[in-house]
C-alpha cells in the first residue's frame, strides 16, 4: 500500500528460521542450474530477491512478470528468492549474489542497506532496486522509484468532483514527508477542481503501521464521523479496515498500488497504480546497455504511475469510477497537464 502490501508478511511467520536456510539453500542451487543454462545459451541471468513471499501480492507479482519478459526478451533465464524476514532478505541477496547473475533485481526500501554492503564488495555485480535506492550512489546500481504523488493528485481531484459532503480525507501509515505522498497531493486534487473542499489526514501510527486494520478502519470511521465522504486508503494491510469503515457508512474509497476494488466492489472509486513490471523491464534495459548506476523517476509522463480508471478495461475493473464517465473526462484532462509540464504537483517528499 504505499510502496506495496504487506498482508503477505503475516502468513510467513511460521515458516521458521530453519526453513528458511534450507529453502535459500534450494534457491541458490537452482539459481546456478539457471546461470549455467543462460550462459550456455549465450542468454541473459536474472534473479529477483522480493521482501516478502509473492503469494497473491499483486505488487511483487508484476515484479516477476517484469523479469520473465526481461528473461524472454533475453533467451535467458530467471530466478525469484522469496523472503519473509529480515534474516532471509540477507540470506536471499548472499544467495543472488553467489550466483552471479547479469542483474540482480530487489524491491522495496528493506534491500538499501544490504545492497550497498554487496555493491561494494562486488563492483562486478549489477544491482536494480525498485521503489527505493541506496544512500550513496555506486556504479553498479540503479534505482527505479516512483511519484506516487501524482497519481494521487488525480484521485483527490476524482474525490472532489464525486464528494457530496465537500470533505475529503486519508487515512496514511505514518506522519513522514515519504509517506504524506499519499494524503497530501490527495487533498491538493481535490481542491484543484473543487475550491471549497475540506481535507483532513488520519495516521494509523502504533506497533504495527503496516499491517494494522483495525487501527486503520478506527481513523477512517473518524473522517467519516466529520463528514468525509471519500477517503484515500494508505495504511498498507490497513487498507481493508478502511474499505470496511467506508462501506458500513455507505462512503467511497481509493486504493494503491494495484486494483483493489476488487477487494470492496461499490466501495472502491480507483487505485494509484504502480506498475513495477514497466520499471523492472526498463531498468534491465538500461542496465545491460551500459547506462547503469543512475536512479530513473516514473510517473504519469513515463508510464509507470497511473489510475486503474485511465487504463484499458476500467470497464471491468469493478471500481466505481467506471459509472463516472464524465469525471474520467476531467482526470484526463488534468493528467495530460501533468505531463505536459504545465501543471506541477508538489512533492511532500523533498519539502
Amino acid at each position: 500500500m504505499p510502496r506495496r502490501p504487506r498482508s503477505s508478511r503475516l502468513a510467513a511467520v511460521a515458516a521458521g528460521t530453519a526453513l528458511l536456510a534450507t529453502a535459500a539453500t534450494g534457491c541458490n542451487a537452482a539459481a546456478k542450474n539457471d546461470d549455467s543454462a543462460a550462459a550456455e545459451s549465450g542468454g541473459k541471468s536474472f534473479t529477483l530477491v522480493t521482501p516478502d513471499p509473492v503469494g497473491q501480492n499483486e505488487f511483487l507479482k508484476l515484479a516477476v512478470d517484469g523479469v520473465k519478459a526481461a528473461a524472454k526478451a533475453h533467451d535467458g533465464t530467471q530466478k525469484v528468492y522469496q523472503s519473509s524476514d529480515t534474516a532471509s532478505q540477507q540470506q536471499n541477496v548472499q544467495a543472488a549474489v553467489d550466483t552471479s547473475p547479469d542483474v540482480i533485481v530487489l524491491v522495496g526500501f528493506e534491500f538499501a542497506d544490504v545492497v550497498a554492503q554487496q555493491a561494494e564488495a562486488h563492483p562486478e555485480q549489477q544491482f536494480l532496486v525498485i521503489d527505493a535506492c541506496t544512500t550513496k550512489t555506486f556504479k553498479n546500481v540503479s534505482c527505479a522509484v516512483f511519484r506516487e504523488h501524482e497519481g494521487v493528485y488525480l484521485a483527490g481531484a476524482e474525490a472532489g468532483l464525486l464528494s457530496k459532503s465537500g470533505k475529503v480525507g486519508a487515512v496514511d501509515v505514518l506522519d513522514t514527508p515519504q509517506f504524506r505522498r499519499y494524503s497530501d497531493p490527495f487533498a491538493a486534487g481535490a481542491k484543484e477542481v473543487a475550491a471549497k473542499t475540506s481535507a483532513s489526514t488520519r495516521f494509523v501510527g502504533g506497533q504495527s503501521p503496516f499491517d494494522d486494520s483495525a487501527r486503520a478502519k478506527e481513523q477512517a470511521n473518524s473522517l467519516l464521523a466529520k463528514g468525509a465522504d471519500q477517503i484515500m486508503a494508505a495504511a498498507a494491510a490497513g487498507n481493508y479496515g478502511v474499505f470496511e469503515a467506508a462501506k458500513a457508512k455507505g462512503a467511497y474509497a481509493y486504493g494503491v498500488d494495484v486494483n483493489q476494488c476488487t477487494a470492496a466492489p461499490g466501495t472502491v472509486v480507483d487505485n494509484v497504480i504502480k506498475k513495477t513490471d514497466v520499471a523492472v523491464r526498463e531498468g534491465v534495459e538500461q542496465v545491460l546497455a551500459g547506462k547503469g548506476g543512475k536512479t530513473i523517476s516514473y510517473g504519469l509522463k513515463e508510464g509507470g504511475i497511473s489510475l486503474t480508471g485511465l487504463e484499458d478495461g476500467v470497464e471491468s475493473s469493478k471500481c466505481v469510477i467506471a459509472e463516472h464517465e464524465d469525471v474520467l473526462k476531467k482526470v484526463e484532462a488534468l493528467r495530460d497537464r501533468i505531463v505536459s509540464g504545465e501543471l506541477t504537483v508538489d512533492d511532500p517528499a523533498t519539502k
